[in-house]
């Protein structure tokens, strides 16, 4: 099925583009690596009127570490993050996640603010920056601003973004030294959108007990969630896989799983529990890794 017609620009600046989308607002649609816009035109999913095509935006290209912050621009592609280039090694995590989406001609062309953007329930991306307390910057017109991850997921494919913005970049932190974090997820085939995914990100203090815990998860809601009951009850604990899965047990998960065709609301919150447990197995792992090493 042939997308319906739609008027295309190509800006060769990041002004030039506000501009459009500006001028357009609710009828433009920014496209990046076209992993996800260009499927929902072909369905006719979305009809705007104006695709301002961001692929010659050079500056939103740039990684930069500063003060222990990465800024990573929107058009960085998935496989820039899966390879950890340059200045991207500085979060792992990245490259986990990155790892699981697709596959690889999907990550050659897709990118971070593709992703972020599209804000899929589902997605590997998301739920990463969620947990990692990430924030999007945000530019139009007007100036620029600057949006925490737990403000910018607002509902299924509904960010925080306006009419006539675009993403230009996320901020995260790079991880300390007594650090690790972990991707789990569950699909029905490689490559596949998970069916439950799980960030974690653990920090361990000087005895090897958990100092403090971050967890994501993607697939059980409407935007990514962050269990933070289940990060303050493994404060203090032994870092074990069976630890964390006692821990785990019966408790009371803050998500909203739907039942649909790929999976039920009860499965959902079963693998929720399994796939948090080992992430926050292996983050721990990861972090008495990096202490060793330090």
């Amino acid at each position: 099925m042939p997308a319906v017609p739609f008027e295309y620009h190509m800006p060769r600046t990041l002004t030039e583009a506000l501009d459009v989308l500006h001028a357009h607002g609710g009828d433009a649609k920014p496209l990046a690596g076209g992993q996800s816009l260009i499927p929902m035109l072909t369905l006719r999913l979305v009809r705007p009127a104006v695709v301002v095509d961001l692929h010659p935006l050079e500056e939103l290209r740039t990684v930069r570490r500063d003060n222990g912050i990465l800024e990573i621009g929107a058009l960085v592609r998935h496989r820039a993050l899966e390879r950890g280039e340059g200045a991207l090694g500085a979060c792992p995590l990245l490259a986990q996640a990155a790892s699981l989406i697709g596959n690889v001609r999907v990550r050659t062309l897709g990118t971070i603010g593709g992703s972020l953007a599209h804000a899929d329930p589902a997605a590997e991306l998301p739920a990463v920056v969620r947990a990692l307390d990430g924030t999007l910057v945000l530019r139009g017109l007007a100036g620029e601003r600057v949006v925490p991850a737990q403000d910018f997921f607002v509902g299924i494919l509904t960010t925080a973004l306006q009419p006539g913005e675009l993403l230009a970049a996320v901020r995260l932190p790079v991880l300390g030294a007594r650090v690790g974090s972990a991707v789990e997820e569950f699909s029905r085939r490689a490559g596949d959108f998970a069916i439950v995914a799980a960030v974690a990100v653990v920090e361990l203090d000087t005895l090897g007990r958990v100092a403090r815990a971050r967890v994501a998860l993607a697939g059980v809601g409407p935007t990514p969630r962050r269990l933070s009951g289940v990060e303050r009850a493994v404060v203090g604990e032994e870092p074990t896989l069976e630890t964390f899965r006692q821990l785990l047990s019966g408790r009371p998960l803050e998500i909203e799983p739907d039942n649909d065709i790929h999976a039920s609301a009860a499965f959902r919150t079963h693998l929720a529990r399994v796939l948090t447990a080992r992430a926050l197995a292996r983050a721990a792992t990861a972090a008495a890794g990096r202490a060793a090493g330090s």
